[in-house]
């Protein structure tokens, strides 16, 4: 078995759903258009072939934004205990292994936290970062007693902490710990085993809405895989609300991606004193044939799309939040880090620019209540998925689902927040949109992995050419 993240091994070990079928089982087609996504998208206004010309002109410069120091380093706690169940092993393999950094190898500006360049970037960041005590109390009467304006304090923070997605790692807890990803690439690890499918199992039957009387085609858990449960199954997935399909799909479409990261960076050739990652043809077509899927490859393909989709939109609605003259991207190289937050720009207002968006005002638009309950129930479930990460007993794996989670989580934050990120001038700090560190690495390293999946899926449509 291969892998890269957890997803990588529980989304390539446990065959996923999408929403539609494409092409039928029974239809006879050619090899490299098989595996092709083309028109328009179910429940968007958009056509493949414009998101991929986007692409191509995305993915080099999101490439060479993650390689720099700003997004390489993401702190992470790999310690947790897994939440739900205490029997979780963990890998012994060589590639499960993450080598975390040394005080010494992180820039000055991510080492310290204070650190600024200038007086004003200083005083004006200050003002924006809503985990600074001092800020806290300056939205209230200083003539509170000490017990009150802690109690202000409290209140705020879980004011934060219901408008996040997912579960935040303490970045102070002494466990959390810099990883250069560049250096820990998501990628085969050779990890396999029971655990994974009762952590994707978990995720799957626990937390997108399914009915338990309800199998999912290709469920190895499951006591059959029969056309007539894979009819039911999708008769019952067309028939939720816009926003519970919407959940389901973005899981899938993470999944898809995953997929073809294994595919892409398969492990082709391991001696002493070589070893060799690859493209592997046969690995691509098991996931996403549809004739070896039953027709599964074309919903997957099609999921992985409106991920894209989902992803491209929050980045377009956070351009003003980096537009800031006070934000910067602080690693200690000023003149470095300038000519990044540029090339962000750069990245955002192409985002922006894409004709066709997805509308995330069409989810949660109902009766006010209705809406908030739904919402609420939305946020939770993908809260809990975050949560299952800490199950994951590869810790590479472990580092790239938490990261992948906590980026698509964010992207949600951005969509479905409260708080206005046009506006910088509320009536108050907790008022604010606001993004850590954390969630900013998170999130473009999130879009840099759907990014690659749409990127290596032209690729793979080519040496199909070629095979046949």
């Amino acid at each position: 078995m291969m892998l890269t993240s957890i997803f990588l091994m529980l989304f390539c070990m446990f065959p996923h759903q999408g929403t539609q079928d494409t092409v039928s089982k029974e239809q006879s087609c050619d090899q490299a258009h098989c595996h092709q996504v083309a028109g328009y998208l179910e429940d968007c206004t958009c056509d493949a072939e414009t998101i991929q010309e986007l692409n191509n002109k995305l993915f080099p410069k999101v490439q060479e934004l993650l390689k720099s120091d700003y997004f390489r380093y993401y702190k992470v706690n790999l310690k947790k205990p897994c939440p739900f169940w205490s029997d979780n092993s963990h890998c012994g393999l060589r590639d499960c292994a993450v080598k975390p950094c040394e005080p010494s190898d992180l820039p000055a500006g991510i080492r310290s936290e204070s650190f600024k360049y200038t007086e004003d970037a200083n005083t004006i960041s200050q003002h924006d970062h809503e985990c600074e005590k001092a800020e806290k109390l300056g939205a209230v009467n200083n003539s509170l007693s000490e017990e009150t304006k802690q109690a202000v304090l409290d209140w705020t923070r879980h004011d934060d902490s219901t408008d996040n997605f997912c579960e935040i790692d303490d970045e102070q807890s002494p466990d959390a710990e810099y990883v250069d990803l560049l250096l820990n690439p998501e990628r085969y690890t050779g990890y396999k085993g029971r655990e994974t499918w009762k952590i994707w199992n978990s995720i799957y039957e626990e937390n997108c809405f399914k009915p338990n009387s309800i199998r999912r085609p290709f469920n190895p858990l499951g006591p059959g895989k029969g056309d007539s449960e894979e009819g039911t199954f999708y008769n019952w997935l067309q028939d939720l609300c816009i926003e519970k399909r919407s959940f389901y799909r973005t899981i899938s479409g993470l999944h898809t991606s995953i997929n073809i990261h294994l595919s892409a960076r398969y492990l082709l050739h391991d001696t002493w004193y070589a070893r060799k990652w690859g493209h592997n043809i046969t690995e691509f077509k098991q996931r996403f044939d549809p004739q070896i899927t039953k027709g599964e490859g074309p919903r997957r393909l099609q999921n992985l799309y409106f991920l894209y989709l989902l992803e491209l939109r929050a980045l377009s609605k956070v351009l003003p939040f980096f537009e800031r003259a006070a934000f910067q991207l602080y690693t200690g190289n000023e003149a470095q880090d300038k000519e990044n937050k540029n090339l962000l720009l750069e990245i955002l207002n192409l985002a922006k620019s894409f004709p066709s968006h997805f509308d995330e005002r069409t989810l949660f638009a109902g009766k006010k209540k209705e809406s908030e309950n739904l919402k609420e129930e939305f946020r939770l479930h993908f809260k809990n998925i975050s949560r299952i990460m800490d199950c994951i007993g590869c810790f590479k794996c472990r580092l790239w689902g938490k990261l992948q989670v906590q980026g698509l989580g964010t992207v949600l934050k951005i969509l479905f927040s409260e708080k206005q990120i046009n506006s910088l001038s509320d009536t108050g700090p907790s008022q604010r949109f606001h993004l850590t560190r954390q969630d900013i690495v998170a999130l473009l390293n999130a879009f840099g992995r759907i990014s690659t999946s749409v990127w290596e899926l032209q690729n793979f449509t080519e040496l199909l050419k070629t095979t046949h």
